[in-house]
């Protein structure tokens, strides 16, 4: 509920998780990413299509994290629009992508 002792301790987890751990890793990933794509050259890059479809995943977990820093915002605002059940199952979108572009960078399926 609203303004309850228990929504105040999960507004502040909430905020500790983006600041201290998501936006760091979205950061690191982007640089780490880009570093990579400048160490194997632009010709590499044109012609790795598992690199194409790696970005495009990573551009998708972006757009994730650009909803979540919206839905902590609405939350510390105690204007929560979704349900628990909502919350559970889009927790799963970034685990999902994370091993969809781990499988590409390890396999390299083309």
């Amino acid at each position: 509920e609203a303004g309850s002792k228990q929504s105040e301790i999960f507004k502040l987890m909430e905020r500790r998780l983006l600041k201290l751990i998501i936006n760091p890793a979205m950061i690191a990933t982007w640089l780490l990413g880009l570093t990579l794509i400048w160490l194997m050259g632009q010709a590499a890059f044109l012609q790795a299509g598992w690199l194409h479809a790696k970005l495009a995943l990573v551009l998708a977990l972006s757009a994730v994290h650009g909803f979540f820093v919206n839905w902590v915002k609405d939350f510390a605002a105690d204007r929560n629009a979704h349900s628990q059940k909502f919350y559970r199952i889009v927790n799963e979108i970034p685990t999902a992508l994370l091993i969809l572009i781990v499988i590409l960078a390890v396999v390299k399926p083309f």
